[in-house]
């Protein structure tokens, strides 16, 4: 079997390789051989040497082998890009993280909580709420409230939405808080509404704006919203679990939903990529904000973004009643864009299709994991991972 390690990268680097072989050998026996996930790549990198590049399975029901330029719906993964995007204008001194959301978003000014839909926030909803969402605003997919049975409703977490932005804001406008802004967590369409601030105070859409301040100067050629004919041989057909723990195709590489142009470019869920891409976005990050000689942030901000940023200092497990993040809850931290584990320092986040990144700034290591399987609350596959690389290190920085 290929395990797709780099054995003398990795030696070099202070990693067990017989241990990262063991890691992929695990995944593959676990995973692809039984069935439970249809394909699968993994890279690994530290100090930015790449010394675990793997893809494997299928990548159509058609039958065509994963290839390592495969491109996914990579989901939430794309969260981290709209904050990015934010914290740039932030910098640029054109909004600031205690900026009222209604300044740019007036639609919210009457904004009520609970739901009857008539008690008043106990205080305004801040562009940091968004960040961390701690605004109030749900997901339909949670299934634990009828504000979220109305969202459901209304279509609210489609990735592809006939709604124009200005449509989005507005609808969403109509339906009440789950609570206060500050006062719990909720994992939600916070980084959508981020994402119409961005677009309304560039006066752009985000692709365009994603194109010219964040991908074209970091090189993330694959990275879009809409999937261009000439790379549609490249997308992954995505797969959902069935009631009898099967997988049914839930949306066709060859005729995606994401090669239709959509009006509503989701910043909490719109984009695809492949990882090689999201690897240049991750070292970004890993670097403090610059790649190749351009700087995107300040170190500063990085560090901030990747802080724990919950009122009180609080974990999740303590802020939260939700059902459904693409974070545990226990230990863990959120900051700007992205959770943290607030023992070691990694921070992390992935996507409903089963993406995955986690960048451990301490042992510069970048984790990224891909496949395309609906949820990706399914299986354990994110915490082996992590586990399994952190039982490789050899040698510990620090």
């Amino acid at each position: 079997m290929t395990t797709g390690v780099n054995r003398a990268a990795a030696q070099a680097a202070g990693m067990d390789v017989d241990r990262l072989e063991a890691l992929v050998a695990h995944l593959d026996r676990t995973y692809l051989s039984t069935g439970k996930l249809p394909h699968m790549q993994l890279l690994l990198s530290r100090d930015e040497e790449v010394l675990l590049s793997v893809a494997k399975g299928q990548a159509r029901a058609s039958g065509e082998a994963l290839q390592a330029d495969a491109l996914y719906r990579i989901a939430s993964m794309t969260k981290p890009v709209t904050s990015v995007a934010f914290m740039m204008l932030v910098e640029a001194g054109r909004v600031a993280l205690d900026t009222p959301v209604t300044d740019v978003v007036p639609e919210f000014a009457d904004l009520r909580v609970g739901r009857g839909n008539k008690a008043k926030p106990a205080r305004a909803m801040l562009m940091i709420d968004l960040m961390r969402h701690t605004s109030g605003l749900t997901y339909g997919l949670q299934h634990q409230t009828p504000i979220d049975a109305r969202y459901r409703k209304l279509g609210l977490d489609e990735f592809q939405q006939p709604r124009t932005s200005n449509q989005f804001v507005a609808d969403l406008a109509t339906l009440p808080l789950e609570f206060s802004p500050g006062e719990r967590w909720n994992y939600s369409v916070s980084t959508d509404v981020l994402g119409v601030v961005v677009e309304r105070l560039m006066g752009a859409d985000l692709e365009s704006i994603f194109r010219d301040r964040i991908f074209d100067p970091l090189g993330m050629v694959d990275t879009t919203f809409m999937l261009p004919d000439e790379k549609a041989h490249r997308m992954t057909d995505a797969w959902k679990l069935t009631g009898k723990g099967g997988l049914s195709v839930a949306d066709l590489g060859a005729r995606s939903g994401w090669r239709r142009k959509g009006r509503f470019l989701s910043g909490g869920g719109g984009l695809v990529s492949s990882l090689a891409d999201y690897h240049r976005f991750a070292r970004m990050l890993l670097r403090g904000g610059e790649l190749d000689g351009v700087r995107l942030l300040a170190a500063e901000t990085v560090a901030q973004m990747r802080s724990n940023q919950l009122p009180g200092g609080g974990d999740l497990a303590s802020m939260s009643s939700a059902m459904f993040s693409e974070a545990d809850y226990q230990g863990v931290g959120f900051g700007l864009g992205f959770a943290m584990n607030l023992e070691n320092q990694e921070f992390y986040w992935g996507g409903v299709f089963s993406t995955y990144f986690w960048i451990d700034p301490v042992e510069r290591l970048i984790g990224l994991f891909a496949t395309q399987h609906l949820p990706s609350s399914t299986y354990p596959v994110r915490a082996e991972l992590r586990a399994g690389v952190r039982d490789a290190l050899i040698r510990r920085n620090g």
